[in-house]
């Protein structure tokens, strides 16, 4: 009788074959280029990175720009708070390294097709979310993170908005759930504990954790994986995407023996 014989080579191994991680790039890939820039996003898709996170705000004229900083000083040539600043006179400005500040329809164009989306939202109506990722259709490829009370109005608005409230803590995740169904669970280093994960787990909801400064390299990455991480956001997308690789590559083998 033929038996089929499995040879583990790691536990942890294992556990990519079951699932798989997804590489999020943080900002873009901003180590070569402007956080929150069309060439960071491009350099992201390049590396083969499964989402852009993208930080997005609302100028005083209602537009939807992209700016981590509630101020546009720290990475362009200009001085001032973007909600206090129009759509003109945010596209004045130059980025440091060279370009412009996007807005998020000029992001989602370049993604269509081509990566998924985090939307990190700063500051912008739940409304005007929908709608936008609605018109390019990435409403099913992105992702959304805010305030829970924030991602109410967008699940209210679009249920098939895949929204991602912070875990924040025990009792904070299991109130989330009483409320609603989010399909994802955003984690950092400060509540990524294991009593959390189970919760999310338990919900069925993906886990999306963030593996940024001293935690960004690959004894954290596995780290993350071993604990059911679903998705790792760093500021490293093509070292994590190689690191994956290579992961999948190295999992169990299987083969049939007489």
């Amino acid at each position: 009788m033929r038996k089929l014989a499995v040879l583990l080579l790691g536990a942890s191994f294992a556990v990519a074959q079951e699932r798989h991680t997804v590489a999020i790039a943080h900002r873009g890939e901003h180590l070569s280029h402007t956080e929150n820039t069309l060439a960071g996003f491009q350099a992201a898709i390049d590396l083969g990175a499964d989402y852009f996170e993208l930080d997005v705000r609302t100028t005083k004229d209602g537009k939807l720009v992209l700016m981590h900083d509630a101020t546009v000083d720290r990475t362009t040539n200009g001085k001032g708070q973007v909600g206090e600043m129009t759509l003109e006179e945010i596209n004045a400005l130059e980025v440091k390294r060279g370009g412009k500040v996007p807005s998020l329809d000029e992001a989602l164009s370049l993604a269509e097709g081509k990566i998924g989306v985090y939307v990190d939202c700063k500051n912008i109506s739940p409304k005007d979310l929908v709608v936008t990722l609605q018109r390019h259709h990435m409403m099913e490829h992105s992702v959304i993170y805010g305030g829970w009370a924030f991602l109410k109005q967008v699940s209210t608005l679009e249920p098939a908005a895949r929204v991602m409230p912070e875990a924040a803590n025990l009792n904070h995740l299991k109130q989330i759930f009483a409320e609603g169904h989010p399909q994802v669970v955003a984690f950092d280093a400060h509540d990524f504990n294991d009593d959390i994960i189970a919760i999310a787990k338990q919900a069925k909801a993906l886990v999306y954790v963030d593996r940024l400064g001293t935690n960004d390299n690959r004894a954290a990455w596995q780290d993350a994986i071993r604990r059911g991480a679903d998705g790792i956001q760093t500021d490293h997308p093509g070292e994590l995407v190689e690191f994956l690789k290579h992961m999948q590559v190295a999992a169990p083998v299987f083969k049939l023996v007489d």
